[in-house]
């Protein structure tokens, strides 16, 4: 049995990894796409600067439709299973990612383009919205006790792998394309490719059973009628200070949608190369992508909390030094700063939320509790690099001061937040999310998790 269940673990691990690769790697090539190509082809060119505004916005209404998604898709989780949701998110993002790459153009049906681009970017944005959670409540619930923290995290890790896959299949065809032959039709070519990460998912995802905690749930007739009404009525607390920590994805924000403006932008005057700028975020997320299990395992040992607040506070305090790298516009400090506050200290939040946010509910709205309270912390961040211009825009004294204080003032609630919750990672699973939940002992919790590697190992 032991084998059996180990050998689920890994293969839900495996099907969360490319869920979760495939989700962003078509999220990061529509960001991609919608920074260099889109405004050209999907808007009227009667003045360019509108149509950047206008591609970019397509961007941001994916997360607008994310809330929107947790609500629906957590229910769905909660009600008809982890496996369940988990095929159609895979399915809405595989499909409405290839439907954009065949979309006609502006010049081929006028302005139904762009609004068949909303539409598909929308239904991409409500397929994202039940991924993670979905998934980290899939691997958590599959995951032999004392490891969940070190299985959870490749959930997050196929996140980081999606986008360095996003990047490798972009950066080339963008390079080494023709522009005109890259414009016409080999910005499609990404959004076509998606159909092989999708049959890889779907084959996997076949494989795994449903959870023992969601079929021990459904074999009592226990399952919630309305799983959202009772994460709100039981957890608002905790759904609350996910909400906070969520916030964390500033980090991200500071580093590759304002740092990039910031460094490229002519009006800021710093005058980074383009080229130069797109290698952070894909050294970055390689970096990441080595750094998150040891971290999800390091979590496993110490505890979430720690792990997390250290994350928080330390990826807050380089952004200052990241900042000021660019203003002094030195590319090499630039790089060093963004890969050791991204790739390296902020992963003590990335590879650890996936463990951290389901385990602080019970099975019975585990999905919809951490799919909502996520997704509008992360939608709230969404508002961020407008904001950021705002304070400060080109031109202005003290950047990297003023930025730097906002995004480590963030980091410092969500660390706050992560020291109120209660800690997890020594709670049995039957007992996660319940008021009077007691941690195990530790030298008994130590013994379980030898047990289970060694176990894992055969």
């Amino acid at each position: 049995m032991a084998n059996s269940s180990s050998s689920q673990a890994k293969k839900a691990t495996a099907s969360g990894w490319v869920g979760s690769a495939l989700e962003y790697y078509d999220f990061f090539i529509y960001a991609q796409a919608a920074a260099l190509i889109f405004p050209q082809i999907f808007f009227p060119n009667t003045d360019p600067k509108m149509a950047i505004v206008a591609s970019l916005a397509t961007y941001g209404v994916g997360y607008l439709a994310r809330p929107i998604g947790a609500f629906v898709l957590g229910h769905w989780g909660d009600t008809r299973g982890r496996k369940n949701v988990l095929l159609l998110c895979m399915f809405l993002m595989g499909i409405s990612t290839m439907a954009v790459g065949l979309l006609p153009t502006y010049h081929d049906i006028g302005l139904l383009a762009p609004a068949l681009l909303v539409v598909l970017r929308l239904i991409q944005g409500f397929a994202v919205a039940g991924e993670i959670s979905g998934a980290s409540s899939m691997i958590l619930e599959h995951a032999p006790f004392g490891r969940r923290g070190f299985y959870a995290s490749f959930t997050l890790q196929g996140v980081q792998a999606g986008q360095v896959l996003a990047a490798a299949v972009f950066l080339p065809l963008a390079y080494f394309m023709p522009s005109e032959a890259f414009n016409d039709w080999g910005w499609r070519i990404p959004f076509l490719l998606s159909a092989l990460v999708l049959l890889a998912g779907f084959i996997i995802r076949r494989e795994v059973h449903e959870t023992p905690a969601f079929v021990n749930e459904e074999s009592k007739q226990k399952i919630a009628k309305s799983p959202i009404a009772e994460a709100f009525i039981h957890s608002w607390k905790n759904m609350f200070l996910v909400m906070v920590m969520a916030l964390m994805n500033t980090i991200p924000v500071v580093a590759t949608i304002f740092g990039a403006a910031y460094a490229v932008q002519p009006a800021y005057g710093i005058g980074f190369d383009k080229s130069v700028y797109l290698w952070i975020p894909v050294v970055g997320n390689i970096v990441a992508v080595l750094v998150i299990p040891f971290v999800g395992n390091l979590s496993d040992k110490i505890g979430r909390r720690p792990t997390l607040i250290t994350g928080a506070l330390g990826s807050g305090l380089l952004a200052f030094g990241y900042l000021y790298a660019i203003s002094i516009a030195n590319v090499p400090l630039a790089f060093v700063m963004s890969l050791l506050m991204w790739g390296v200290v902020y992963q003590g939040y990335n590879a650890v939320f996936p463990s951290f946010y389901p385990e602080l509910f019970q099975t019975r709205y585990r999905v919809s509790a951490m799919a909502i309270a996520q997704n509008i912390g992360t939608m709230l961040t969404a508002m961020l690099p407008a904001l950021f211009a705002l304070m400060a825009p080109p031109g202005s004294d003290n950047i990297p001061m003023v930025i730097g204080s906002m995004a480590f003032g963030i980091t410092c609630l969500c660390a706050i937040a992560a020291y109120i919750a209660p800690e997890t990672y020594r709670v049995p699973m039957s007992d996660l999310g319940k008021p009077d939940a007691k941690l195990m002992d530790k030298a008994e919790y130590d013994a379980t998790r030898l047990k289970g590697m060694s176990e894992a190992a055969h």
